[in-house]
């Protein structure tokens, strides 16, 4: 139910394969899932306790977020500003290892992931269980990672495929790259407005 339910994750992976096809979205769904993995190998050896025992460094990590996200939204709305008749394929200016890239960052600047991880997790944890805490620890966090990449690698390859279909109509292009532009900042000005009740 957490990988099917809608968050920030989803909404950029819809808003990369409205951008840049099927191939982009489920892309930046693997970039997601790397940023889960680091997320959730961090939190199992004690760094989110680190993190949340120093609110600057959480902080920090929120505004450079959110940077990057504003970024990826000026990016976007510059597309929609081209010329329709230029191009009316998918954009593929940014190559997969970029997207890929980006996708990761973006998930890993978000540091509510990981304190999510330390508040949800342990009532699953068995102390009494015959693997250490640890190892559960991994082992949920790999089932959650594995679970919200089929998801939302299912989500982008469809945004994408929806929008590959409607970019051959050359009015569209610039209304998705819109679209895909309002999420992007959408998304940075959620990660400073959350920030401010941590």
């Amino acid at each position: 139910m957490i990988s099917v339910v809608p968050g920030p994750d989803m909404m950029f992976i819809m808003a990369t394969g409205i951008t840049g096809g099927r191939r982009a979205g489920v892309v930046s769904a693997l970039g997601v899932s790397a940023g889960l993995t680091v997320h959730t190998v961090a939190a199992a050896f004690g760094l989110g306790a680190l993190l949340r025992a120093a609110p600057f460094v959480l902080d920090t990590v929120r505004w450079l977020g959110a940077a990057f996200l504003l970024y990826l939204a000026v990016t976007a709305f510059r597309s929609a500003r081209r010329p329709s008749t230029e191009d009316t394929r998918p954009v593929r200016a940014r190559s997969l290892r970029r997207t890929f890239g980006m996708a990761a960052l973006t998930n890993l600047a978000n540091p509510k992931v990981i304190l999510f991880y330390l508040a949800f997790f342990p009532q699953f944890l068995d102390q009494r269980a015959a693997w250490p805490v640890t190892v559960q620890f991994l082992v949920l966090g790999a089932m959650l990672v594995v679970i919200g990449f089929v998801v939302d690698a299912s989500t982008g390859f469809a945004s994408g495929a929806l929008s590959e279909t409607l970019r051959r109509r050359p009015a569209v292009r610039g209304w998705l790259d819109r679209i895909s532009a309002t999420v992007f900042a959408a998304l940075a000005v959620r990660l400073v407005v959350s920030g401010h009740g941590t």
